[in-house]
């Protein structure tokens, strides 16, 4: 059995069809009588795939059978061992089991222990005992169980990437909104920092962070009647003007739909042809939309981070740009690969859209923190990563 986000699971059966086309497969894909029907005799079936969410509703079907390999795809969909994704998978029967992931460590250690419980149960002890564990202890013990591969290592022929920042700066009525907005979070935040009910407020704080970065973004994304533009989309609509022009193929990733939706109307009304993906987009269609893209259909392909972050093929393009940051560095070099993977042939340019003077400078300055931590793990001896603490709150807000 094969269990992978939605967004993979033609590719799996794409790449079976190709590789050993001789292996009898079937998708439980679609409404609940389309999976029924698709798992109706096994005995006919080499390979099941199915994506996280389907599993945790069929799970009373699949609990019942035994499998002898279980290979759990993008295995970060249960680095959360509270959620019902980590724990119906942790309940399957099967004799073999497998993990593969870009990124087995996003934010925190606690993620390889959740992986490790359900591919090794009793490889480490439990949680509690676990947080005592240095760093070095952990990266000791998985080292027998883990295959890692660096692209480096493996694709000597892949060409270059090249990451770099472009700034903006706010317009004065965005200016405005931003200040006004700032000013009123921080004199929220102050109220709960250093008190008892922190972790309480912590959400509310955050949401008001996403609201600073929204800002950023475009304030039309919650002002409402807003009326004028944003320096970042403006900066976008020029970048993506120019670069076609030189014969480029853009990717565009937000983790804001909304944004994606702003962008695509823009780009409508200038008579930009462009393909669209996010988390409503079916699973079949992802697969189909991508194979037209790479064919060399449209130069412009919108995708939102989630949907489009992970597993999908997209070497048809030569540059990638991240028009807003994401907490975790690790999520937006995901989104990078998409691009920079086997086949590509051009040197792909990875592009982050910054605004200065505002939060997401703040929010760089701490993707930067963090992005040791795999190598920290995994080939001891690098700077560790900090959650996000009261500390980094007042920072990202200059309190």
């Amino acid at each position: 059995m094969i269990v992978s986000p939605a967004s993979l699971m033609y590719n799996w059966l794409n790449e079976l069809k190709r590789f050993a086309p001789q292996i009898r497969v079937v998708i439980a894909d679609g409404s609940k009588e389309e999976r029924s029907g698709a798992l109706g005799d096994l005995s006919q079936v080499d390979v099941i795939i199915t994506s996280y969410p389907l599993l945790r509703r069929d799970y009373a079907r699949y609990g019942r059978l035994s499998f002898h390999t279980l290979i759990l795809d993008e295995a970060q969909a249960f680095k959360n061992y509270y959620t019902q994704t980590a724990q119906a998978v942790k309940a399957m029967t099967a004799r073999h089991r497998f993990a593969l992931t870009g990124t087995p460590v996003e934010n925190s250690l606690d993620e390889i222990w959740s992986i490790f419980d359900i591919i090794l149960p009793g490889l480490f002890p439990g949680r509690s005992d676990f947080a005592e564990m240095t760093r070095e202890a952990v990266a000791k013990r998985i080292r027998p169980f883990l295959l890692r591969r660096l692209k480096s290592d493996v694709l000597k022929e892949l060409p270059e990437k090249i990451e770099t920042l472009q700034a903006s700066r706010l317009l004065p009525d965005q200016k405005k909104l931003y200040a006004a907005y700032l000013a009123k979070l921080q004199q929220e935040t102050l109220k709960h920092l250093d008190s008892d009910d922190f972790n309480k407020n912590r959400i509310k704080i955050l949401a008001g962070l996403t609201r600073l970065r929204q800002l950023c973004c475009h304030p039309a994304l919650f002002v409402k009647d807003y009326a004028g533009s944003s320096a970042k989309f403006d900066q976008l609509m020029e970048m993506v003007e120019e670069y076609r022009s030189t014969g480029k193929r853009i990717l565009v990733f937000s983790q804001f739909t909304e944004m994606l939706g702003l962008i695509g109307r823009e780009l409508g009304y200038r008579g930009v042809p462009f393909f669209y993906l996010d988390g409503q987009t079916p699973a079949a269609e992802r697969v189909e939309l991508c194979n037209k893209f790479n064919e060399g259909e449209r130069d412009l392909f919108l995708l939102s981070l989630k949907a489009g972050g992970t597993g999908l093929n997209l070497t048809g393009a030569d540059t990638v740009i991240l028009y807003d940051l994401w907490w975790n560095p690790a999520v937006e070099q995901q989104a990078a690969d998409r691009a920079h993977r086997i086949g590509q042939k051009k040197v792909v340019q990875v592009i982050r859209l910054v605004t200065q003077g505002t939060v997401e400078d703040k929010m760089y300055e701490l993707q930067l923190k963090k992005k040791n931590l795999i190598d920290e793990v995994i080939q001891p001896g690098q700077e560790g990563l900090s959650a996000l603490s009261e500390d980094e709150i007042r920072e990202l807000l200059m309190i």
